[in-house]
């Protein structure tokens, strides 16, 4: 069977699933960096929340530090960091630094929510204006000014950042965000494993609105998908219930670690609204599970219809080994390391 020619990296949130904690969360992290890695994927990246019981990212960049350490060729990065709940020089000092430590292996991908709930909000803006996200546009210009080469007459400088150029991609699930990184320039990546009805309509106005900058002549858009590899259709099934619970619950508001995964969904499905099960289906319809001749033909029919230039998975799975079996089941049909 022809491979998939399609580069992939991983987007992992370090899930706290029920019945452990964070501790062993961080831990899988690391270890399915080391084995991704190993394995061929491109990119590595961790995404910042805040206030969550089942995501043990949020201090995003002393993460990324920790994978960039434990892995030697992939790159390692933020999908994404919430630049309305930071100041643009923080980000560049610490994303700066990863980049001094780790030269030529460290992505910075912005997003425009805050990532979190109000009263956290809040919490993390304390000394921020209220208006962060209005000014995302002129908060990116800045912090990409902090990682350029030095100016003449520069009064603050960003140390270590400055000159290091670490590669800012934009990340968003509306038009917005693709806007912005067409106008600017810059690759950018839509969140459809949990918002993808503007998928396409996002990919289009990116794509013919792009004007081509220094560091990024052609347009790249990456679209991030669930995706769960098993031996059978049945197993992969049964993993996948995980998260179909997880987003059941977030159209209930409940927020708690990723289930363990049940038999079967039909009980909890007949026990859901109608709302609540189009919410939840609605949020995961951009995702492929199955056998691995199943994925595969998944996979090829999405970048043929998305013209993706990358895939970013995402495989949220109670079980560790489980995780693991599918992103190496997912590496073998694509001949990463070929």
């Amino acid at each position: 069977m022809t491979p998939l020619s399609i580069p992939l990296s991983i987007l992992d949130l370090a899930p706290i699933v029920e019945g452990s904690d964070a501790r062993s969360a961080l831990l899988h992290s690391i270890a399915l960096a080391r084995h991704a890695d190993a394995m061929g994927y491109q990119r590595f990246w961790v995404a910042e929340h805040h206030n969550m019981e089942g995501v043990a990212s949020a201090a995003t960049a002393v993460l990324i530090s920790q994978l960039a350490a434990a892995t030697t060729r992939i790159r390692v990065g933020s999908g994404g960091v919430m630049l309305p709940n930071h100041a643009p020089l923080t980000v560049a000092e610490a994303f700066g630094t990863l980049a001094t430590l780790y030269p030529g292996r460290i992505d910075l991908g912005l997003g425009r929510a805050p990532g979190t709930d109000g009263p956290t909000m809040r919490a993390l803006r304390r000394h921020l204006s209220s208006a962060s996200e209005d000014r995302f546009p002129e908060d990116v210009m800045e912090l990409q000014a902090y990682l350029a080469p030095a100016r003449e007459g520069q009064l603050v400088r960003a140390i270590p950042g400055q000159g290091t150029e670490v590669p800012i991609w934009l990340l968003g699930s509306s038009l917005y965000s693709a806007q912005l990184a067409a106008y600017l320039g810059l690759p950018f990546a839509f969140a459809s494993h949990f918002a993808p009805e503007l998928l396409q309509q996002a990919l289009d106005l990116y794509r013919s609105q792009y004007r081509p900058s220094a560091a990024h002549p052609k347009s790249h858009a990456m679209v991030a998908l669930n995706v769960i590899v098993a031996d059978s259709y049945a197993e992969a099934g049964r993993l996948f219930s995980s998260l179909q619970q997880r987003f059941l619950g977030m159209q209930r508001g409940q927020r708690g670690p990723l289930p363990r995964p049940v038999d079967s969904m039909a009980p909890l499905w007949a026990a859901a609204s109608p709302a609540e099960r189009l919410g939840a289906e609605r949020m995961l319809a951009e995702s492929i599970v199955g056998s691995p001749v199943t994925v595969r033909a998944g996979l090829r029919a999405t970048q043929e219809r998305t013209g993706a230039d990358e895939f970013i998975v995402a495989t949220a799975v109670h079980d560790f080994q489980a995780r693991l079996r599918s992103y190496e089941l997912l590496a073998q049909l694509a001949e990463l390391k070929s």
